[in-house]
């Protein structure tokens, strides 16, 4: 799809033994990219299936070259490790993506401290470790982009008051992010945001909403054509974007997704308010409740 434009440049990713962090490698594999995982699983889990060593055969497979790294992104040191591993072994860092993620939709009266603090670390702290390790390398790249799997800044009502510590510690990776395509825009630094239209069918989604919920999400391999298509582009084609998947494909020539599954109405995913429709600012409440009741 892109040519030869990751042939031989380097990705460094928090997560990725899995859903759509393998995906986006091995779609980047495919393309001649090389791959440093940063990720916590080592063993299989019978709920979750994948580890950093089945990620690494897959990525394999696809004809690319990978090393994964048994850490916490959570860690400075683990993660100076995943880096260090990525200039030892192939020479530099080109690509940047903060992938990994914790997630729990409570709300404030409901969710335990411990759990608010989770996510903070993992989502917030993570993007924040991991790109700053990777920068002095992004700097010395000619195709160097920080990608974080994070949403638009939707301000409604109806995403902020929903589960408002996720909600916190999404945002924050979006505005990281944001901030990191101004500070360094005179470095060539591509840094954008990339976030599923719909839901997508990965194993949690699987786990916890059964086949019914599966049905109505698109595969992995919609997130990882978007990625792979954004990350070909020059850093100097745009960067500070917040952008959908589908997004990046239409502008790729891309008009039908129905490859990708999902069935004729696909769920939407979080902070993607329905095409024609707008959450933000007033919003009328039988719109909002015809939203919340699909």
């Amino acid at each position: 799809m892109v040519g030869s434009a990751l042939r031989g440049r380097t990705i460094v990713m928090s997560g990725g033994s899995r859903g759509i962090g393998l995906a986006i490698l091995v779609a980047a594999a495919r393309e001649g990219a090389n791959a440093v995982l940063l990720a916590k699983t080592d063993t299989p889990d019978a709920r979750l299936p994948g580890t950093v060593h089945t990620a690494v055969s897959a990525i394999a497979a696809a004809g690319g070259h990978a090393v994964g790294v048994i850490g916490d992104v959570r860690d400075e040191a683990d993660v100076e490790r995943a880096v260090a591993t990525a200039v030892e072994r192939f020479g530099g860092v080109d690509i940047c993506i903060n992938n990994a993620g914790a997630i729990n939709k409570a709300g404030t009266l409901e969710l335990p401290l411990k759990r608010f603090d989770l996510m903070q670390q993992v989502n917030v702290r993570g993007t924040y470790l991991l790109t700053r390790a990777c920068l002095p390398h992004l700097r010395q790249s000619d195709h160097a982009h920080v990608l974080s799997l994070s949403p638009p800044l939707n301000l409604a009502p109806h995403w902020l008051g929903q589960f408002p510590a996720y909600t916190m510690s999404k945002y924050a990776m979006t505005l990281l992010t944001l901030g990191w395509a101004a500070e360094f825009a005179a470095n060539k630094i591509a840094s954008d945001c990339l976030w599923p239209q719909t839901r997508i069918a990965t194993a949690v989604i699987g786990m916890l909403g059964g086949p019914d919920a599966l049905a109505r999400s698109r595969s992995p391999e919609i997130m990882a054509d978007a990625a792979v298509h954004l990350l070909a582009q020059s850093p100097t084609a745009g960067t500070g974007r917040t952008l959908l998947d589908v997004e990046v494909l239409a502008a790729a020539g891309v008009t039908d997704f129905a490859k990708y599954g999902g069935g004729t109405d696909p769920t939407l995913d979080l902070y993607v308010d329905p095409p024609g429709e707008s959450l933000s600012g007033t919003t009328d409440i039988d719109t909002e409740r015809k939203w919340i009741e699909r």
